[in-house]
């Protein structure tokens, strides 16, 4: 369908929805509420096609009138300078308005379960870990979002075998869905005291959280087995079998939970945490049906996937699957300057849909 029909079609269910909404029975009120959900997302669109049709309006209107015989030099003059104004604004129009028609991620508006695990390269990997959770942890303050840590794993010098957090605002899956992959570290550690550099990993996994309608979980299919919590070197934190360990047998899936002292709190963080990981796996299922292997341009998120570079000697960040390269990680660490990065992915993901929708 070219582009001037999806735009035809666009407005047309924007009158539909309107006219739909103001005879709606109010007492169904979910029903009123998608309606009212689609109708505000198409707003945005329409009073961007409205811009678009009155610029070829006026474009026409100059055209009539330089090819009108009456008109004088100096006024074509002026018409042709305000025409080139107009054909150099409408490309740009076109191209915001096929960004606004990509389909849509069903899970860009919701909140998210963030999951760091340190991976190669020992203590000096849980630092990192710790350094990632907290740029992750400013960037969210700087949003406006809500971060609550939901299960942590200390080192025990100031890092994270894994920390599992869930944060929630507007937009926040649609601005961290690209960080899922290996994260990696050069530096010099502080016990280094030959001051060569190191590297070390952490991987990162940003899901999707799934309410209670996306994912229905039977009985039978969980195992739940209750422990006996225990700190860093196995020093007991609990006299009683609180820690959960939760099992979902037909994928095995396993979540554990144990920083509550209520078995009860254990085992309801521990079922927002299966719920999100069972949600992404269907995602994922989903997405492999329609694509097969197809990757996108920003690669496809697995966690296997080295995705980016903090290199301290150099002050350099590198996100290796768009090739950006910025001298600013302490500006990105601190949370401030991680936009840039994320602008860029959804820049670069959409640049990516825009081709293969041609």
């Amino acid at each position: 369908m070219s582009l001037e029909g999806k735009l035809d079609r666009v407005v047309d269910r924007h009158k539909e929805l309107e006219t739909l909404m103001s005879e709606a029975d109010m007492s169904d009120s979910q029903a009123y509420a998608k309606m009212s959900k689609e109708y505000a997302e198409l707003t945005p669109v329409v009073a961007a096609i409205s811009t678009l049709k009155e610029l070829q309006r006026e474009a026409e209107d100059l055209w009539a009138l330089i090819d009108d015989g009456d008109t004088d030099d100096e006024m074509k003059a002026m018409a042709v300078a305000e025409l080139q104004e107009l054909k150099d604004r409408e490309p740009e129009i076109e191209q915001q308005l096929q960004i606004m028609l990509l389909p849509k991620d069903a899970a860009d508006a919701r909140n998210a379960i963030l999951e760091i695990r340190a991976g190669t390269g020992g203590d000096e990997a849980g630092l990192f870990a710790a350094n990632l959770f907290r740029m992750y942890q400013r960037y969210a303050e700087l949003h406006g979002w809500k971060v609550e840590i939901m299960s942590a794993s200390s080192t025990g010098i100031g890092g994270y075998k894994e920390i599992i957090a869930s944060i929630s605002g507007r937009d926040v899956f649609a601005r961290l869905k690209f960080e899922s992959g290996v994260h990696r570290v050069q530096r010099v550690p502080e016990t280094e005291s030959s001051g060569r550099v190191h590297t070390s990993a952490a991987t990162v996994a940003v899901l999707p959280e799934a309410e209670d309608v996306d994912i229905q979980i039977a009985d039978q299919d969980l195992r739940v087995d209750t422990y006996r919590a225990s700190g860093p070197g196995g020093q007991s934190v609990n006299t009683t079998d609180s820690a959960i360990r939760i099992t979902h047998l037909p994928t095995g899936l396993v979540v554990t939970q144990q920083d509550e002292k209520s078995q009860h709190k254990n085992r309801a963080k521990a079922m927002r945490v299966l719920r999100a990981r069972l949600y992404e796996y269907e995602r994922g299922l989903q997405q492999d049906a329609r694509a097969a292997d197809r990757r996108s341009q920003v690669g496809s998120g697995d966690r296997s996937e080295r995705i980016r570079t903090y290199n301290f000697p150099q002050g350099r960040i590198t996100d290796h699957r768009i090739g950006l390269t910025l001298h600013k990680l302490e500006k990105v660490l601190n949370g401030e300057g991680l936009d840039e990065v994320v602008d860029a992915l959804t820049t670069e993901d959409q640049a990516a849909r825009l081709a293969q929708d041609a």
